[in-house]
């Protein structure tokens, strides 16, 4: 362990030579109020002759132009600039740069020739594996880590080549897989080694422009299976601290390259950065890293080249892993409250906060702010109803604390949408309701109760409203006309209020609806702002109206003469409450043939007809209705998927956990019928059980929160075996007979789940 301990001793010492990573002061461009995780490489580009003084001064220009230590934790503290008059230049391609900004490049050392083949060196391993003489595979290690034109030699495709491009790095990846493949089984001086050579190349490196070959180095770097232990932590930060500091352009190079990787090799890399953080935030040993004062760097660094995997994961197509893979759920246990604070008041400026980075952060997280948000002003304005009353000498009613609604079930959707219009002011607090000539006190059950009729009765195919769409199994927007859309807002502000309350709504909608409803984040101050109009595709239709999304691809890829063969102009017709109606999809519509030259206007104006025109007032409506409740700048936070997961729940079963939080009443879980229940249950295909789900709780999908949030209960009901299970689903309470055998249970819990309705469901 000698060698080990001095290899970090040595990093130790020359931490204090290297010169720190962020600017200052925040760059043009990224003032106090912009909330965008990262610029993308279009800002960058929009912005390059806004910032030509800049580069003249010789600002550096990262992805995120100045951050500070402090990372959500109080121990920040502001971190100095990078390295005074050291100039980073945009490696984007210095033939899309304008004029004026160009500027000559040095010119790259000259790499040394190394001809070393994967298979030569595979076999220089085997030979050393046998022989124990490590002294060729040392010699190698040692020499290719030594430097980055080193690392260029031994790993670079062509050894001058330019490799000048986002789509080809360059890089020999079967190459440097098999060296890293093969590091971890080398002896340990071989390992140690390599770290040093590492910390001679980062220390070498720092200074001066960064050319592609760097980029080519760090990139290699970065994949060095040696960063998983904590020991080496500190060389790894330092790499990580340079990586964030590159340009923008340098860091489009490295998103695009970083997609290219093997989907298993891509995510070890993030799961690693992860596991980076999440050692920081919470060590094993008090002091096992540096005081937190001394490296408050190491987060932000490791947070912003996490999310140059995130890029490259949303610009794959596919998406190499789950969006939900980046979420560090070790986030949960820090106050994220005080971190969310932090970036409302700096925004993306000069303060490190995760919320900058929202991707990292998981919806449970995400549903907490927005409900603490959200109780933070109901607080607010109960505490200002409550000081008015006791000035004017008023008697104070506890009830002002509650959103109380008051419905018939004869007239639910009338009578809830005139309270929540007249009380349209206390959305934000806690919901209570009571059914009129119902005695019963509101404990969660006659709420769930509230929002299940009417989400049935709204979504029924009778009230027109929203329209069944058969083949994509969704709902979506009615496009009929009329005077009065504030249903349509009901249904926004039911969605809010569930999101609010914590209930799961059993509705349908297409992920398209939840990009719309995020269009823009927050109500615009301006009233007269268009709402919902997010950018609509063909795939975006696809979701909603397969068919005729397939209708309008063959017509982009037909060969044929379009004008004649289909015989199309740029007007179409809609059918409202049975009457057929036309549209001209621009001026004049009616008489311009749809023609092979503009067919791909007319296919945009088509689905951006259906999907955003077509439907504007209705889905405006709908809109404000769930910003009336959900008026939080954490909506900011948010994908449309997670939207999603908030109003509906999530799509995860995972019946193992709500076997673990079931709870009992009349039975316990060692009783026989108990057993069987969740022998059965377990066993069912996974369709069986997002039945049950729905029979137990008018839902197939799991809160937020988990199965735990669930409460979900099973009952025992003293009646002959030959009955069916019944379901309370206000209370998620399933009701089991004192069935006898395993093979009755199933038979019975089967046929009751599979016709829910008129089985005893309430």
């Amino acid at each position: 362990m000698d060698g080990e301990h001095s290899a970090l001793s040595g990093v130790e010492r020359e931490r204090e030579r290297l010169p720190p990573i962020y600017n200052s002061s925040p760059p043009a461009g990224l003032g106090r109020g912009a909330k965008q995780p990262f610029p993308s490489l279009g800002t960058f580009i929009s912005t390059l002759s806004q910032r030509r003084d800049m580069a003249g001064r010789g600002l550096a220009g990262g992805i995120m132009g100045n951050l500070t230590g402090n990372h959500g934790l109080r121990h920040g503290r502001e971190l100095p600039p990078i390295c005074s008059n050291v100039r980073q230049k945009h490696r984007l391609s210095i033939d899309t740069l304008p004029p004026e900004v160009k500027a000559p490049f040095p010119s790259d050392p000259i790499i040394p020739l190394r001809t070393k083949t994967t298979k030569e060196f595979q076999e220089d391993m085997e030979r050393a594996l046998q022989s124990g003489d490590w002294r060729e595979v040392r010699e190698f290690y040692l020499t290719t880590f030594d430097s980055f034109i080193e690392i260029n030699a031994a790993f670079k495709r062509e050894a001058n080549g330019l490799f000048n491009t986002i789509e080809d790095s360059g890089v020999n990846t079967k190459f440097v897989n098999a060296v890293y493949d093969a590091l971890l089984n080398t002896p340990q001086d071989i390992q140690k080694s390599v770290l040093k050579g590492i910390i001679n190349s980062l220390l070498r490196e720092w200074k001066g422009p960064r050319t592609k070959d760097d980029l080519r180095a760090y990139f290699i770097l970065v994949q060095n299976p040696q960063y998983s232990s904590t020991s080496t932590y500190v060389i790894y930060a330092h790499l990580l601290r340079q990586i964030a500091a590159l340009s923008e352009a340098d860091h489009h190079f490295l998103v695009h390259w970083f997609k290219k990787l093997s989907a298993r090799r891509f995510r070890q890399l993030v799961e690693r950065l992860l596991q980076f953080i999440s050692t920081r935030l919470f060590p094993a040993e008090p002091d096992e890293f540096p005081p937190l004062s001394k490296c408050a760097w190491w987060i932000p660094s490791a947070t912003k080249v996490l999310s140059l995997f995130n890029a490259a994961n949303s610009v794959s197509s596919p998406p190499i892993m789950s969006f939900t893979d980046f979420y560090n759920i070790t986030l949960e246990h820090i106050d994220f409250m005080e971190d969310y604070r932090s970036w409302q008041n700096y925004g993306n400026s000069n303060r490190f906060s995760f919320c900058q980075f929202p991707f990292i952060l998981s919806t449970v997280v995400k549903k907490a702010i927005i409900q603490k948000d959200s109780e933070q002003q109901m607080i607010s304005q109960a505490r200002q109803s409550l000081v008015s009353k006791v000035s004017r000498r008023q008697r104070v009613d506890m009830n002002l604390l509650f959103l109380n609604i008051k419905v018939r079930r004869a007239q639910l959707l009338s009578d809830s949408l005139d309270e929540l219009t007249r009380k349209r002011c206390d959305l934000k607090k806690k919901l209570r309701v009571t059914f009129v000539g119902e005695a019963g006190l509101d404990m969660g059950g006659l709420t769930k109760e509230w929002f299940l009729l009417l989400v049935r009765q709204i979504f029924h195919t009778d009230y027109g409203m929203f329209t069944y769409m058969k083949d994509s199994r969704c709902h979506w927007f009615s496009s009929w006309k009329c005077d009065n859309y504030s249903e349509f807002q009901l249904v926004g502000t039911l969605m809010g209020l569930a999101v609010y309350n914590s209930i799961a709504l059993d509705i349908h909608f297409p992920l398209y609806c939840y990009r719309k409803l995020l269009t823009p984040p927050t109500v615009p101050c301006d009233q007269n702002a268009l709402v919902g109009m997010a950018n609509a595709t063909l795939d975006d239709l696809q979701q909603i109206m397969p068919e005729l999304a397939h209708g309008l691809g063959e017509l982009l890829s037909y060969e044929g003469n379009v004008e004649e063969d289909f015989y199309l102009t740029f007007q179409v017709f809609q059918e409202e409450m049975g009457v057929v109606k036309s549209y001209n999809l621009k001026p004049g519509g009616d008489k311009i043939p749809v023609t092979k030259q503009n067919r791909k206007e007319y296919v945009q104006l088509y689905v951006d007809f259906l999907l955003n025109k077509s439907i504007y007032k209705q889905f405006a409506a709908f809109y404000h209705g769930f910003h009336s409740v959900c008026a939080s700048d954490a909506l900011m936070l948010l994908r449309p998927e997670e939207v999603e997961m908030l109003v509906c729940g999530s799509p995860e079963l995972d019946m193992s956990a709500l076997q673990k939080a079931a709870q009992y009443e009349g039975y316990s879980k060692t009783d026989a019928t108990v057993r069987c229940f969740w022998d059965v249950v377990l066993a069912f295909p996974l369709e069986l059980q997002k039945k049950l789900l729905h029979f137990a709780t008018g839902s197939d999908r799991v809160p937020v929160g988990g199965m735990a949030d669930l409460n979900f209960k099973i009952a025992k009901i003293d009646v002959p075996t030959d009955w069916l299970p019944i379901s309370h689903t206000c209370f998620n309470q399933i009701c089991l007979p004192p069935y006898r055998t395993r093979k009755e249970l199933k038979q019975k819990l089967t046929i009751a789940i599979s016709n829910a309705e008129g089985f005893g469901l309430e």
